[in-house]
C-alpha cells in the first residue's frame, strides 16, 4: 500500500469516474485500474462497484476512504511543515442543520481562535448527512437534534457509525399559533394534523411530509416510517 494508491482511490471517489480520475491524476485509465486492483487485492476489500454509469464506493470502501483521507492529510501536513516549510492551516469543520445557537457558537469560536492557524468550515445539511460527514471525516463534529420521536433511529445510526453522542443542551419545541386557530387549544399536534395544515394550503403530500420533517427537526424518512407504522 502506498500514498500514491491512497491518492488514487480518493480521487476516484471524489470524481465518481475512473475516466475523470485518470485525467485529474494525469495517468492512463488502465494504469489507474491496475493500481486500484492491486490495492484491493492487498487489503482484501472491494473499494468500488463498477457499472456503465461510473463507479460507486462500497460500504467497506467508505470506511477505508475515511482512514485514507486522514493518512494523506497528515502526510501533507508533515511534508508542508518540514520539507516545503509552508505555514499550513489546520482544518476544523462542523456539520449541522440550521440552528441559530450553533451558528452563533461557531462564529464565536472563529473569533476566539482566529483565522491564522485554522481553516474553519460549516456545512448545513440534513441530519443523516451530518452523521455521515463526521463518520467519513469531512467534519470534526456534527450537531443534531434528538427527541423522543427520532431517538431510537439516530442512536442506532450513531452506534453503527462508531461515533459518540454528547448532549450540549436541553431545549423545547414551541409552536406559535393564532389564538383562534383550530389547533390552538391542543396539548399536542399529531403528524397527521401537522401534515394536514400544509395540505390544506395546496401542498402535495410529499411536500407536506418534507416540510413537517423540517419543522420537527427529523428526516423525511422518519416521517414516512411513522406513517407506515401508524
Amino acid at each position: 500500500m502506498t500514498l500514491t494508491q491512497l491518492r488514487y482511490v480518493i480521487t476516484i471517489a471524489d470524481t465518481g469516474s475512473m475516466n475523470e480520475a485518470s485525467k485529474a491524476l494525469f495517468i492512463s485509465q488502465p494504469s489507474l485500474s491496475q493500481a486500484v486492483k492491486e490495492l484491493e487485492t492487498e487489503i482484501g476489500v472491494e473499494l468500488f462497484k463498477r457499472s456503465n454509469r461510473g463507479v460507486s464506493v462500497t460500504q467497506e470502501g467508505i470506511e477505508f476512504l475515511g482512514y485514507a483521507r486522514q493518512v494523506v492529510e497528515q502526510y501533507e501536513l508533515i511534508e508542508s511543515h518540514y520539507i516545503e516549510r509552508k505555514n499550513v492551516k489546520k482544518k476544523f469543520g462542523v456539520s449541522m442543520q440550521h440552528y441559530t445557537f450553533a451558528v452563533n457558537a461557531f462564529v464565536e469560536m472563529v473569533r476566539q481562535f482566529g483565522m491564522d492557524e485554522y481553516e474553519f468550515a460549516v456545512r448545513e445539511t440534513k441530519t443523516y448527512e451530518v452523521i455521515e460527514d463526521v463518520k467519513e471525516f469531512r467534519s470534526e463534529i456534527g450537531i443534531i437534534y434528538i427527541n423522543d420521536f427520532n431517538q431510537k433511529v439516530l442512536t442506532k445510526m450513531i452506534k453503527e457509525s462508531d461515533l459518540e453522542f454528547h448532549p450540549i443542551l436541553d431545549c423545547g419545541v414551541y409552536v406559535y399559533l393564532w389564538k383562534g386557530h383550530p389547533l390552538a387549544n391542543k396539548e399536542e399536534i399529531s403528524i397527521e394534523e401537522h401534515m394536514e395544515i400544509y395540505e390544506k394550503k395546496g401542498m402535495s403530500r410529499k411536500d407536506a411530509m418534507k416540510q413537517v420533517a423540517k419543522d420537527r427537526g427529523v428526516s423525511k424518512r422518519d416521517i414516512y416510517q411513522y406513517l407506515l407504522n401508524n
